[in-house]
């Protein structure tokens, strides 16, 4: 499975959790300490998004190699400083392509987004639900790979003015139903709101007075680390954070 991390809170320098912390992404894409999903390395591309000032559109720097052959991501991610980003190492899933356009971030306008897991019986378990999206958006798809289309199904429900918090659960649930068994651990921010699942993989919570971390490992031996319980959303704001069960209904109880 893939690992991703996400922050959210006072401008900071993504290298931190990217490289610099003692399990930071960097190790956990080739000492990863749990690969329940399958693999042993996260080897197959890597992506870094994040906002350069407060209500712009992000950037992003992806690569389809190891995160640790790229010399230009570590002083790049030094030199920036950003409220929210969003960051992940992939494991591609046997049969889908290696190629940079597969790595998270995805992006569209204001949105990072992030897939961390599986959709079982890919591709024809999600072939109803993609036949509610525009046949241009599924020829103009960047990777064809499922969390591809999940981002494609997931920025047509925003676009329709749904609250993110429902998209992702109402998503997850769907998704469920088609494709019992998924893996289903997504980020999602617009710069001002963060949101996470645990769906049947792991995912940990680190809350500072500075901003939230949401992280597919812990970086550090920081005891504020909290696990996420499975089947359960974060959503993080400048109000606060909010932990709430997720249904196979696709509401929040």
């Amino acid at each position: 499975m893939c690992r991703h991390i996400a922050y959210l809170g006072e401008p900071l320098s993504p290298a931190e959790a990217v490289f610099r912390a003692p399990h930071s992404l960097l190790v956990q894409s080739y000492a990863p300490a749990d690969m329940r999903g399958g693999g042993s390395v996260n080897a197959d591309g890597f992506g870094l998004g994040w906002y350069p000032g407060p209500g712009s559109e992000p950037l992003r720097h992806r690569r389809s190699t190891p995160l640790w052959t790229d010399e230009t991501l570590p002083p790049l991610a030094a030199s920036v400083t950003s409220g929210a980003f969003v960051a992940a190492v992939r494991n591609g899933t046997t049969g889908m392509p290696v190629t940079e356009a597969a790595a998270a971030p995805f992006t569209a306008g204001r949105w990072l987004f992030s897939h961390n897991g599986v959709v079982r019986g890919w591709p024809d378990s999600l072939a109803e639900a993609a036949k509610t999206l525009p046949v241009t958006e599924l020829l103009t798809l960047e990777a064809p790979t499922d969390s591809a289309v999940l981002w494609a199904l997931l920025r047509a429900r925003l676009a329709a003015g749904e609250d993110p918090l429902t998209a992702v659960a109402e998503l997850s649930a769907a998704v469920e139903a088609a494709a019992p068994g998924s893996r289903l651990n997504f980020l999602l921010t617009d710069g001002e709101t963060l949101i996470g699942t645990a769906w049947t993989h792991a995912l940990s919570l680190l809350e500072t007075p500075a901003g939230v971390l949401l992280a597919s490992e812990p970086l550090d031996g920081d005891p504020r680390w909290k696990p996420v319980p499975d089947h359960h959303a974060v959503r993080a704001t400048a109000a606060g954070v909010d932990l709430l069960p997720l249904t196979l209904e696709g509401t929040l109880s």
